[in-house]
């Protein structure tokens, strides 16, 4: 497989893997703005704003398969290669959640809940997004500590994907409030079965970035 130009020269993947986890960050923008428009009724870009998600995640796919063709290339990696492997699968599924949250919503034109449950799901993309952001600052922190091996750095780290757990944990709150909300308050089947399946969608997009920070914690434990 031919290696992306901007990969040619990197000695390390995380160069790679710091691109994707920016490509995710920009699509966060886009599933927000999407998620937004759904909600609204004066708003008649969601179309467009899916296919925006759509194309940043065919650009990360590009991105990854670049990264695992440097794993495969490169003689020699701080990290075991098999780790990294799994890394950038885990923070895929990131992007991965977010296209098939949207893709989800779509299939019914209109909203299936009225105005007492917006808000709640406004919250809950909210809780999203935070870990989504923290995902490419920990990255940018974690390529520093591979270069230097500072007790210092990997402290930074650390409290990174620390504070990833956190954001997945409030999340998770959020996501079983609204899901106890939903049923016992819609009546309608058919609503219900949407709604609920939305929240566990929204919800495992945080799952995902945390899952990341525990394999991220793996790798600089070990060195």
């Amino acid at each position: 497989m031919k290696l992306p130009s901007f990969l040619k020269s990197a000695t390390l993947p995380f160069d790679g893997i710091q691109m994707h986890a920016e490509k995710i960050k920009e699509c966060a923008w886009s599933f927000q703005q999407a998620i937004e428009c759904y909600f609204s009724n004066k708003c008649d870009r969601f179309e467009e704003y899916l296919g925006e998600v759509n194309r940043l995640e065919n650009e990360a796919d590009d991105l990854k398969r670049g990264v695992r063709a440097s794993i495969s290339k490169t003689a020699k990696m701080p990290v075991d290669k098999f780790n990294l492997f799994m890394y950038i699968t885990e923070q895929d599924k990131v992007l991965d959640c977010v296209e098939e949250c949207l893709s989800w919503i779509s299939y019914r034109s209109e909203p299936s809940f009225d105005e007492d449950f917006k808000n709640d799901f406004h919250d809950l993309v909210d809780s999203v997004i935070a870990p989504i952001e923290e995902l490419s600052i920990m990255v940018a922190e974690a390529r520093i500590y591979f270069s230097s091996y500072s007790e210092k750095q990997r402290a930074v780290v650390i409290d990174l994907i620390q504070n990833l757990r956190k954001n997945e944990h409030e999340s998770d709150k959020l996501e079983d409030a609204l899901r106890h909300k939903i049923f016992n308050e819609e009546t309608n089947p058919i609503a219900v079965f949407h709604m609920v399946e939305l929240t566990y969608r929204i919800g495992a997009i945080a799952d995902h970035a945390e899952n990341t920070g525990d394999m991220m914690r793996a790798m600089i434990e070990k060195y």
